[in-house]
């Protein structure tokens, strides 16, 4: 099977890299942007310079800004231009575990029921107060998972979303508020039906090929939005199409690069004010008898519509698509 990890990163080679890269089963990508070293280089690893990306084939090219980590989505194309079955998102920051990966996409799992709602994952993980970001704030406080309703379920999961130890993916409020460092207890793999919502990031995170659609990463709304974003607009699409989002316990330990929690904050405003109308709009626009790409394209006109995202976003998804279907094609 052909698996990818895709990293963005500005920096040299960091400890996170070199620990991919030695993972000889994966395929490591690193996205340059212009602030990443001229000379950038590191074994084991493809590396894709700015000057590769806009003088690709690519008609995202015409639209990326520089400087902005969506241009990691070069290093998707380039991945399912190259036949990969499995896409791993993560970040430089992000430093594997010895026992870092993936359980299989088809099998039995812990099952947390469909029509759940919005649910804190970190609850089973942990009994410190934390929340992952774009957890509706208005739920920080509740206890929304009853474990006495996980079951075992075989699942189709489309999408795993890994934990990070340490300095775990949290939003601004939590940091400026408490900001402990959480290091997560064991809990088995877990599985949420359709109508359970939790949002997942791009830093520890397994797509398989059905779903490479949704790899997309809304570019022209705030850095700290883009990948939640992203995942709360594929969780209906992935629920339309019989796949369901899974959790894994902490595989990664983030060393977390330089931030300011106050600008952090401001990224986040939108996050915090659209998150659960998201999931409404999106679940309304779908269709079962569309695929996912027109699904995805559909989702994105109902954001449209309401003002959470521009023009210039449908703009760019639309590049996305017709990039993916080139490179499937090809």
């Amino acid at each position: 099977m052909s698996k990818y990890i895709i990293i963005t990163s500005i920096f040299e080679p960091t400890e996170a890299v070199v620990k991919f890269a030695a993972k000889k089963e994966y395929k490591l990508i690193v996205v340059g942007d212009k602030k990443t070293p001229k000379e950038w280089h590191s074994p084991n690893v493809e590396f894709i310079s700015i000057e590769q990306q806009d003088n690709s084939e690519f008609e995202l090219s015409k639209s990326m800004p520089y400087n902005h980590y969506c241009r990691k989505m070069f290093g998707y194309l380039h991945a399912i231009k190259h036949g990969a079955e499995i896409i791993i998102d993560t970040d430089d920051d992000n430093i594997p575990n010895s026992n870092w990966g993936f359980p299989d996409f088809n099998n039995k799992f812990s099952f947390i029921p469909e029509d759940s709602g919005q649910i804190n994952i970190y609850e089973l993980y942990t009994n410190q107060k934390i929340w992952p970001r774009g957890f509706p704030l208005r739920l920080i406080a509740e206890e929304t998972i009853q474990k006495n309703k996980v079951t075992q379920k075989d699942s189709n999961v489309g999408v795993w979303q890994g934990l990070a130890d340490e300095d775990p993916d949290v939003d601004a409020i939590y940091r400026l508020t408490s900001n402990e460092i959480c290091n997560f207890n064991y809990y088995p793999p877990i599985v949420l039906g359709a109508n359970t919502i939790c949002p997942f990031n791009s830093q520890n995170t397994a797509f398989r090929k059905e779903l490479f659609p949704l790899l997309y990463l809304p570019t022209f709304v705030t850095f700290r939005f883009t990948d939640i974003l992203r995942g709360l607009v594929a969780q209906p699409i992935m629920w339309l199409h019989g796949f369901q989002l899974g959790f894994t316990n902490a595989t990664v330990v983030q060393k977390r690069n330089i931030h300011d929690f106050m600008k952090d904050f401001e990224s986040e405003i939108p996050m915090y004010l659209h998150s659960e109308k998201v999931v409404e709009l999106v679940s309304a626009a779908i269709l079962k008898n569309q695929s996912i790409e027109n699904n995805l394209f559909n989702a994105y006109m109902a954001l449209y519509k309401q003002e959470i995202v521009v023009s210039k976003e449908i703009e760019t998804l639309e590049a996305w698509l017709k990039d993916y279907q080139n490179c499937l094609n090809l």
